[in-house]
Parts: structure tokens; sequence; C-alpha cells
């Protein structure tokens, strides 16, 4: 992929944890979040690149980035990467204190998601030597869009390589602050 110097701004369509499409505003990334079941003991989600250059226009919707469910009552459940094994959402995403989770990501890094309600963005993710490397901002009040919920994962750039990740992580912090996991 070639590098602009810019962020990718992955504009979140619905701002819905439970299924959205992010596409950057450039369309240099692509991602769909979907719930594929839902019970009332148990849901399961799929993340699919959407501009994956590793497989054909329909191929793409059968291997997802990334697998996760919960269990009753919103439980975390297990979360499977790519071509991995199943691993608990609590063994992936380690609870670091009641704002904070970390998380190793495929390209072997630590990185870390905190959650800071009273500021813009509301979501932070750093790596180990603190450099910004991801961010999801929502809407501000009395804004209204068209056909997007105003939220937007920005990702820097250097960082692509593991956006899929980042977004599942980031849907894993916004379910685990909903639910008060």
């Amino acid at each position: 992929m070639a590098r602009y110097g810019m962020p990718f701004f992955l504009e979140d369509k619905s701002g819905d944890i439970t299924g959205s499409d992010y596409a950057d505003h450039y369309s240099r990334l692509s991602f769909s979040l979907r719930c594929t079941r839902r019970d009332q003991d148990h849901m399961v989600f799929m993340i699919y690149d959407l501009l994956s250059n590793s497989s054909s226009s329909r191929h793409h919707l059968t291997v997802p980035v990334a697998c996760f469910d919960f269990g009753h009552n919103h439980s975390l459940g297990t979360v499977k990467i790519g071509d991995g094994c199943p691993v608990e959402i609590n063994q992936y995403l380690v609870k670091v204190n009641r704002k904070m989770r970390r998380f190793l990501a495929s390209d072997k890094q630590e990185y870390r998601w905190t959650h800071q309600p009273e500021c813009d963005p509301v979501w932070q993710c750093t790596n180990s030597s603190g450099y910004d490397v991801a961010s999801y901002s929502l809407k501000l009040p009395g804004e209204n869009y068209t056909n997007s919920s105003g939220c937007v994962l920005t990702i820097d750039e250097q960082y692509s390589h593991i956006a899929g990740e980042l977004l599942l992580t980031l849907t894993l912090m916004r379910h685990i602050a909903k639910y008060n996991l």
C-alpha cells in the first residue's frame, strides 16, 4: 500500500457495536462488522476486510479478519484472528485498570486502549512507547449526518497492517464499557 503521510479516517456508518461498515474517506481501507448469530445466550460477530488484495470480490466475505463471540448476559467469550486459534477475550485483551486494556497484535507489539469518556477522542490506542496509534471519536452534540453516525476511527498510516485488529479491539472495548464488564 502506498503511503501518503495521512492517517486513515474510517467513518463508522452506524455507530452500532453490533454491526457497521467502516470506510476510509479516501477509499484506502474498508471493513464490515457483522453479527452472524444472535440468540438469547450467544452472539457471534465477524469482521471482514472489504478491500483485501488476497481475495476476490466475492471470496473476501468468507474469510473474516477476526471472529468473536459473547455469551449469556453479554459476557466475554472468545476471539479468533485470521487462521489463529480461538483465545478467551480476557486473555487476548488484558485488563490493566478500569479504563485500560492491552493486547499483543499480530506484529508482536503491545498496544493499549484507554477509555476517556470525558475527552475527545473517547477512545485512544497507544503502543508500548506511548505513541498514538489510533483513536475513536464520537459525533459532536447537535450534529446530524446523512448515512453516517458521525463517529470516526482514525488509524495512523504506519499501522495499516493491524487495522483489522484495531477495529476488533475497539469493538471489544466498547462492548466492555457498554455492559460494564
